[in-house]
């Protein structure tokens, strides 16, 4: 049988979620949980890998387990047997068909920037920083023009092992809340780093080192040595994965978070 499950996790002490020799991911940590209450080793796959540091409110992964457990052991037992920066949202049996990366028809995340002169010490790890004045109405501009089927390779990774560079980004938003600036992006896929990228640029839009017009320049340069650098992977969170209707998961949008600006 088949299970889904919905998690949450604060990467600041993992080295990313893909699974590693010294087993420190998130995905490690989530399948020694699981075999826990299967009794035997599962392996899961995730919507979206994050790298270490990035967090996630909304991410979905399923696994293949041989032996029944009511729904409530998946979530409850497993997060007895997971450290608190990890928890399992919900479980659900799906169909053998469901697949967390190849069923999402599109992904989200948002990137959280406080904007103060002074870096913030009780948000450290959970939100990136920016210390001079931004312009956001500068950043929303250039963030208009991220919108749509593009060759983003200015914005990606030289690690990237994407089949192409061309990818569809359907919202590209930035909105001021006190302090914080929230970016929120929702494509179908993303390339490495293509979300830290694009903040890295918008935010030299924002203080003023190039027009929001740089934007579409860099994208048609197709030159990621044009661009500004990666920015800090603190504040990113996977905030939501979206699949059709008729495999019934549980509403898998960005959870609110009290001490973040993390509702939509």
């Amino acid at each position: 049988m088949r299970i889904a499950l919905g998690v949450e996790y604060d990467g600041s002490a993992f080295s990313g979620w893909q699974t590693q020799p010294q087993g420190n991911t998130v995905q490690d940590a989530l399948e020694r949980a699981l075999c826990e209450i299967a009794g035997t080793p599962l392996r899961v796959t995730c919507a979206g890998r994050t790298d270490a540091g990035v967090h996630a409110t909304a991410q979905v992964a399923h696994a293949d387990t041989p032996v029944a457990r009511p729904e409530n052991a998946w979530v409850r037992g497993v997060n007895a047997h997971l450290p608190d920066s990890i928890a399992v949202r919900w479980a659900l049996q799906v169909p053998d068909e469901f697949h967390a990366r190849f069923s999402a028809r599109s992904r989200s995340y948002r990137y959280v920037l406080v904007n103060h002169a002074v870096r913030p010490a009780l948000l450290a790890g959970k939100v990136g920083w920016f210390h001079l004045p931004l312009d956001v109405g500068a950043m929303r501009a250039g963030a208009e023009l991220l919108v749509g089927e593009q060759d983003f390779s200015a914005f990606r990774a030289a690690e990237c092992q994407a089949k192409t560079p061309v990818k569809t980004l359907h919202e590209a938003q930035v909105r001021r809340e006190g302090d914080c600036i929230v970016f929120d992006f929702r494509a179908s896929a993303f390339l490495h780093h293509m979300v830290r990228n694009m903040v890295g640029a918008l935010v030299y839009v924002g203080k003023g080192a190039h027009a929001p017009e740089w934007i579409a320049e860099l994208i048609a340069s197709r030159n990621r040595g044009l661009a500004a650098p990666t920015f800090s992977p603190h504040g990113l969170y996977l905030s939501g994965v979206e699949y059709e209707a008729r495999w019934q998961l549980p509403l898998n949008g960005r959870i609110i978070a009290p001490f973040l600006p993390l509702a939509p």
